[in-house]
């Protein structure tokens, strides 16, 4: 579950370009500025619960959010994995409703929950 926070975050960070990797255009992004941001992040959440209009980078988010989940974010370079995390902490602890509901529309089988459970512990420490 965490995962897909995280990827919320690394699909704004990184627009995929190539097979074998994500973009590297938004890795300057201050990601602690949106996370204190309320209404920013909410637009963010809103765009990909489709409870609201999307911008481009949130259009682009919604594309790449299933493949890098799929793939255990294999296309990430270390950066946008650690803001990943930084991200799925944050919504875990800060929203978790938010957590939650994103969590049932982009793994409602629970399958990659299953495959990232080593960082829903990290959380609960």
């Amino acid at each position: 579950m965490k995962i897909v926070a995280a990827l919320l975050f690394i699909s704004l960070l990184a627009f995929v370009t190539a097979q074998n990797s994500y973009s590297r255009k938004y890795d300057n992004v201050d990601v602690d500025k949106i996370l204190k941001n309320e209404r920013v992040l909410s637009n963010y959440i809103k765009c990909l619960l489709e409870e609201g209009p999307c911008t481009a980078e949130g259009r682009e988010l919604k594309k790449t959010l299933p493949d890098a989940l799929a793939n255990e974010c294999e296309k990430c370079n270390p950066n946008q994995k650690n803001t990943a995390e930084k991200v799925m902490k944050h919504l875990m602890s800060k929203r978790a409703r938010d957590w939650e509901r994103l969590s049932k529309k982009y793994d409602p089988q629970g399958n990659y929950k299953k495959r990232y459970q080593h960082l829903v512990e990290k959380v609960a420490n």
